[in-house]
């Protein structure tokens, strides 16, 4: 699986490209500033980037504009962004285009390697990745209009570990729920949502654009 990291710090940058390639990745390239991540997600295509949200020049949020734009041009590009806090901005922006593929883990999760690496799987699957951290944030924010108000207590645990990623059997794990009961509760967070029959993993990242669009705008 071909990689493109963007990091401006050397010492975190060399350390994720090594725990990369030991989890089995290709780091096709590792860069440290925006222009040269824009540069190279389009030349090179690869199947995730993992990318810090601020990047020289400006040390702003110079890594996510640069992925986003990446993006626009490579729809469905798979972007794992990295960042020291939460900033509920830089989530909203990430799942604007209502797709699939992305990630917004705090830097302290890199640490864990299983759980870093896994999110990095999970996004180039197509799949999704939200710290619990940044799911929480938006969470403070949502209204009672938003399309979250519809589900239980319960509907909005399920959705929350869903939107870190979780399987339904982890998520059973977690919850003290078994497999099927869960499987009636994500059943029952589609219908509340609307989403028509599809695949049900891309029904999954439907619910949670949903749910996390939605708090985010609340």
């Amino acid at each position: 699986m071909r990689v493109v990291l963007a990091e401006d710090l050397y010492l975190l940058r060399d350390g994720l490209s090594r725990m990369l390639t030991a989890h089995g990745f290709d780091v096709v390239a590792a860069v440290e500033t925006g222009p040269e991540l824009l540069a190279a997600l389009l030349e090179l295509r690869p199947d995730v980037a993992v990318v810090d949200v601020r990047l020289p020049p400006t040390q702003t949020d110079e890594g996510l504009q640069a992925a986003l734009a990446a993006r626009r041009e490579v729809p469905g590009l798979p972007v794992l962004v990295l960042s020291q806090h939460v900033e509920q901005l830089y989530a909203r922006e990430l799942l604007a285009d209502g797709t699939g593929g992305v990630g917004y883990l705090l830097k302290d999760r890199v640490f864990n390697a299983e759980q870093f690496v896994d999110a990095v799987r999970r996004v180039a699957g197509g799949g999704m990745a939200m710290d619990p951290d940044v799911i929480a944030k938006l969470l403070a924010r949502s209204g009672r209009d938003a399309p979250i108000a519809r589900l239980t207590p319960r509907e909005r645990e399920v959705l929350e570990l869903m939107a870190e990623g979780r399987s339904n059997s982890a998520i059973g794990q977690r919850l003290y729920l078994s497999e099927s009961a869960v499987g009636k509760h994500t059943a029952s967070i589609f219908g509340k949502l609307d989403l028509a029959p599809s695949d049900d993993d891309n029904r999954r990242v439907l619910a949670v654009l949903a749910y996390l669009n939605g708090a985010a705008g609340g």
